[in-house]
């Protein structure tokens, strides 16, 4: 078995003395793990950190293998990440997400989603709005998202869409959510219909409507580091 893809590191972990485990968002092949021969070592770790866009292509005898990679670097930005907390925060938390989707499942939406944000805020003066609006994306394409901003709810008004119901995910008017205020979610400015400014506020405001809730605050530059891989139920081997 063999193919060749794009793809973009989304974590790394050592294996034996000198190889590593390499977890990618391919293009085409989704979510993959693979072997990395060498790749703990000097020449191959600035090139297998998160955040990189590579060129992969993995080997296996039969599908269900792990397999290994062979990968080169197309556009290596994790410089320019380490250099911004905000980016160092919104690589490693996209990544979990992206953990979340299963494992070989073709998205190729959440790959060019995820590559357009890394380009952009690597250049933009606004990076945790733009990590916001990803996150949002990202958890819309898993199932979580929030339903049209255009109308109300429990009204149908179009006009005054400023809260979301944790439970239909819905947008729900002032008039209609007034009462319930205690109970339902902001709706930032910047995700209506009308649109809007982004803020500190409504940034955080956007954080709470994922599950993740509050967002924390960023870490130092050079202090974050990958999350654990999920145990895989598919059992790959290491052959």
């Amino acid at each position: 078995m063999e193919w060749a893809d794009e793809g973009i590191v989304l974590g790394v972990r050592r294996h034996g003395e000198s190889s590593a485990i390499v977890e990618l968002l391919t293009r085409g092949h989704g979510r993959h793990l693979g072997l990395v021969r060498g790749g703990a070592g000097k020449r191959m770790r600035p090139m297998l950190q998160p955040g990189n866009s590579v060129r992969a292509v993995w080997r296996a005898r039969l599908d269900e293998h792990l397999g290994t990679y062979a990968i080169e670097g197309t556009r290596l930005r994790a410089a320019t990440v380490l250099a911004s907390s905000h980016a160092v925060y919104g690589v490693t938390h996209l990544a979990a997400l992206a953990r979340l989707l299963p494992e070989r499942d073709p998205h190729q939406d959440i790959y060019e989603l995820l590559e357009r944000t890394l380009m952009i805020s690597t250049t933009s003066a606004r990076p945790p709005f733009i990590w916001s609006n990803s996150k949002l994306a990202m958890l819309a394409e898993l199932g979580f998202g929030l339903r049209s901003g255009k109308y109300c709810a429990a009204t149908g008004e179009t006009t005054e869409l400023i809260y979301v119901s944790p439970k239909s995910g819905g947008a729900v008017s002032r008039a209609a959510g007034d009462p319930w205020r205690d109970r339902l979610l902001r709706l930032p400015a910047f995700l209506r219909e009308s649109g809007g400014g982004s803020n500190t506020w409504s940034i955080r405001t956007a954080g709470r409507l994922s599950p993740h809730r509050d967002l924390p605050a960023a870490p130092r530059a050079g202090t974050a580091r990958p999350g654990p891989f999920p145990t895989r139920e598919t059992g790959l081997s290491m052959r």
